[in-house]
């Protein structure tokens, strides 16, 4: 008998959890109130951690966490079944959490959603600038608690579009296709904002945690 690898075995628990959604949500649709308290219960924690990194502070968390179950419950029946139930709730959590974004800001109220022909999906990705070892390993940094608060705050410094995508993929642990489907956005979309997040917080800490002593010099002719 084969030996199940740990990615097989998460893939297995993520689509077991995946059915198990699938099934509340219909019970849910046909009107039984304790299946989509059930949901809400998978779901609430995940929903109030994405709004927290996406929005900075818990009281707004906590509204876009009321809204995108008020707004579940209201609409039930649009939900298609094309996609999982974890990428269309976080889609709705997303949405409102961009618009209260932008409303701060004064901006257009826009969604996350981007045409399938957004040239961003061509675009080159920037090179580092600060390259170095860091001082220590970063395993015992987390055990420390040490990199948690750095990351939140290198997290909360990328721009929207960039920063959903990675709480979503890397965060929530969504595929690049689950990711892609909350959001509306093209896979090759979401693999290129992946890799300018994932950058962007790498050279972010390594800029704090660096050894400057062995800093490389970039060489960007090639």
């Amino acid at each position: 008998m084969p030996t199940e690898t740990p990615a097989s075995a998460e893939a297995s628990r993520e689509n077991r959890s995946g059915n198990e959604d699938l099934e509340l949500f219909r019970r849910a649709r046909t009107g039984d109130f304790s299946a989509f308290e059930q949901l809400v219960d998978r779901f609430q924690p995940r929903v109030f951690g994405l709004a927290l990194r996406m929005l900075g502070n818990s009281h707004d968390a906590e509204d876009v966490t009321q809204q995108t179950f008020v707004s579940m419950i209201e609409h039930l029946d649009q939900f298609r079944e094309e996609s999982s139930v974890a990428a269309w709730v976080f889609r709705i959590a997303a949405n409102y959490a961009l618009k209260l974004i932008r409303k701060r800001r004064g901006l257009p109220m826009v969604s996350v959603d981007a045409e399938p022909d957004d040239p961003e999906s061509y675009a080159s990705v920037p090179h580092p600038e600060f390259i170095a070892p860091w001082r220590e390993d970063p395993v015992l940094l987390v055990q420390r608690n040490e990199l948690r608060g750095l990351l939140d705050e290198a997290i909360s410094e990328l721009d929207e579009k960039h920063r959903v995508v990675f709480i979503l993929r890397d965060v929530e642990g969504l595929s690049v296709r689950e990711t892609a489907e909350a959001l509306g956005l093209t896979e090759a979309n979401v693999k290129v904002r992946l890799m300018r997040a994932r950058m962007h917080l790498r050279e972010r800490l390594t800029r704090v945690l660096g050894d400057e002593s062995r800093r490389l010099v970039p060489d960007h002719r090639h």
